[in-house]
């Protein structure tokens, strides 16, 4: 799934070179997000389309479940901290290169996943077109994965430098979300996080 967008976009390049190629080929998307809104838990999700990863990261992931818990809980931690952070958030991604839009299940844990007689089986996605390592946050907060399962998805899509900062992230996202659905049992992990990467 999360190579799937970055194989259209191999294909488009190879097919432009063949007189009609371009015309046979489906088309690879070039932007973050998607083209409704999804929901993660009983939230929605913005999901405006947005050239730049990060900037679709902050704006639609991370600001909007800041804005709803500051405005339900006015939190004092978490109105200074967010300044910081938000500052130094492009400072994960510097030495990532291009970001392909990948599309991710959005909300990947040992809850969402099963087995059927034909196989394993993926539920309640909170799916968008994200950065391939987004997936790799929630799947680290709740665990209910062996390393085996990492270790297949690095082969096929390589660790880069930075990642563990680029995962914390991503794990923030999900604590600022069960902070905004469960309350304050969430938010000493969320402030904890804030202030690693801070």
């Amino acid at each position: 799934m999360h190579m799937h967008n970055a194989y259209l976009l191999k294909e488009k390049e190879r097919a432009s070179s063949f007189v009609g190629g371009q015309e046979k080929a489906t088309e690879p998307i070039i932007q973050f997000g998607f083209h409704v809104p999804t929901c993660c838990g009983y939230l929605p999700q913005m999901n405006e389309w947005c050239d730049d990863w990060v900037k679709f990261f902050v704006r639609n992931r991370l600001k909007y479940q800041i804005d709803m818990l500051l405005e339900e809980r006015n939190d004092r931690d978490l109105l200074s901290l967010w300044p910081q952070l938000e500052r130094k958030i492009p400072t994960f991604f510097k030495d990532n290169g291009s970001i392909i839009p990948a599309l991710v299940h959005g909300d990947l844990w040992s809850g969402n996943y099963s087995y059927c007689a034909d196989g394993p089986v993926i539920f309640d996605p909170a799916s968008f077109y994200a950065h391939s390592e987004y997936e790799l946050g929630i799947m680290k907060m709740f665990g209910g994965f062996s390393s085996s399962v990492y270790s297949a998805y690095h082969e096929i899509i390589p660790e880069t430098k930075g990642i563990q900062k680029r995962v914390q992230l991503y794990e923030l996202f999900h604590h600022l979300n069960h902070w905004n659905h469960f309350g304050n049992g969430y938010k000493s992990g969320t402030i904890a996080i804030m202030h690693s990467l801070s």
